[in-house]
């Protein structure tokens, strides 16, 4: 018998059961994981570094990069943020740094250096880690008048007076959980790339610039779309974007691959989107200044590149223009620019589809958020059950956000866990 069963061994799983541990010495603690892993996730985050969280310390900030979450996550935000994530890796010696974009990753790059830092307090509290145990289903009975939690892994069971569910987006357990009575939203894809062939940037992977990208709504999707009152209109995004070889990445691709998450979903991955690539002009500012350039500049219009984006790209979006290379400025014409000012301000390109962004499959969906109270992160349904992570319908663009939902919720989880202990053995 376990006071304790945390079922996920990811990094909100090993965190709440640190707090749960540290709050409460001699309390009989176990992680389950399925797989021959554990904190499989945190080591592959950042291309191996781990990005740990985000140098938003500001709870009212820090919940606008969640596209579902935003209203629920600023009270637990209040509780436990940005700033009390550094705090508990630098007590436990594991220093953390800024990047440029905000960004925080362990000083040696090295996202080992989490995991290693989480089994070592897991040793350290005698915290139970069992891996190969897969759960096969969850029951909530009652013994003597007492309400414990059965878990069925393989053949045999184990029981728990709390039970911490941080499984991430596992479907299997979400049915468990909707068998318990709990709503599960639907789950569709977050952060994801762009597929995109298309002439203009086909032979310049590896080109990246600033520029704002918006998708272009579609009238008629469906009965499903309007039911869901989804709404494409503000679909817009502006940051770093990158060429890749099957199309578009970067933060401004990935931002709008999280807020549209199911929109897109909706258009099925097939739809258009506007490029900007030099968001300080609009089309009629940017015509002007070429008319401008053509008054005073002699060479070829292919070789003067007048704005500060690559040069790969500005050639790629000169001959899309109709500019043949021998074009001098003095030569080109008016409707020429007319067309290289759209092509740079608002250029279309045909979405075909999606790729999953690196290792970091993200999912929108989960235990709905009105069945959960965020001051604890209790089920509102079943006493002595507690959600961390993304096994709930809260996700992030990305930076460390999700990192952040997962470090908050364990905490706050903790948090709960303890005090209902407390209070059941008094």
């Amino acid at each position: 018998m376990y006071d304790v069963l945390v079922i996920g061994g990811g990094a909100a799983g090993f965190f709440a059961a640190i707090h749960i541990a540290e709050s409460r010495p001699h309390t009989k603690i176990a992680i389950l994981e399925r797989g021959k892993e554990v904190l499989t996730k945190v080591k592959v985050s950042g291309g191996g570094r781990c990005n740990v969280t985000h140098a938003e310390f500001n709870p009212s900030d820090l919940s606008k990069n969640y596209p579902r979450g935003e209203k629920e996550l600023l009270g637990p935000f209040h509780t436990y943020a940005s700033g009390d994530t550094v705090g508990f890796f630098e007590e436990r010696g594991v220093a953390l740094k800024i990047e440029e974009d905000g960004r925080m990753f362990p000083v040696s790059n090295s996202s080992q250096t989490i995991i290693d830092c989480f089994l070592s307090e897991a040793d350290r509290l005698g915290i139970q880690v069992k891996t190969h145990c897969s759960v096969t289903g969850i029951e909530h009975t009652e013994e003597e008048g007492t309400k414990k939690w059965k878990v069925a892994v393989g053949d045999s069971f184990m029981f728990c007076n709390k039970l911490v569910l941080a499984t991430g987006s596992n479907p299997k357990m979400w049915n468990y959980i909707e068998s318990l009575g709990h709503t599960i939203v639907p789950p569709v894809p977050s952060l994801f790339t762009f597929n995109i062939k298309d002439e203009r940037i086909i032979d310049i992977p590896g080109v990246a610039t600033h520029a704002e990208v918006k998708v272009i709504p579609k009238k008629n999707v469906g009965k499903k779309s309007s039911r869901l009152k989804l709404d494409a209109s503000n679909l817009t995004s502006e940051g770093p974007l990158l060429v890749t070889h099957w199309g578009m990445s970067g933060p401004a691709i990935l931002k709008l691959s999280a807020w549209g998450a199911r929109i897109l979903e909706q258009y099925n991955y097939q739809f258009k989107i506007q490029v900007n690539w030099v968001p300080e002009y609009h089309q009629d500012g940017l015509l002007a200044l070429l008319l401008k350039v053509k008054q005073v500049e002699k060479k070829t219009v292919l070789r003067t590149k007048v704005l500060d984006i690559p040069k790969r790209l500005w050639a790629n979006l000169v001959n899309a223009s109709g500019i043949e290379d021998t074009v001098t400025w003095p030569a080109v014409s008016k409707q020429q620019l007319t067309i290289l000012a759209e092509q740079l301000t608002a250029g279309i390109f045909q979405v075909n589809g999606k790729s999953t962004f690196k290792e970091e499959f993200v999912t929108a969906g989960g235990v709905n958020l009105k069945e959960i109270n965020f001051k604890t992160y209790e089920s509102k349904i079943l006493t002595g059950l507690y959600f961390a992570g993304e096994i709930i319908n809260v996700d992030a663009i990305t930076g460390g956000f999700n990192f952040q939902n997962a470090w908050t919720g364990a905490f706050i989880a903790a948090k709960g866990v303890v005090n209902d202990l407390n209070t059941n053995s008094e």
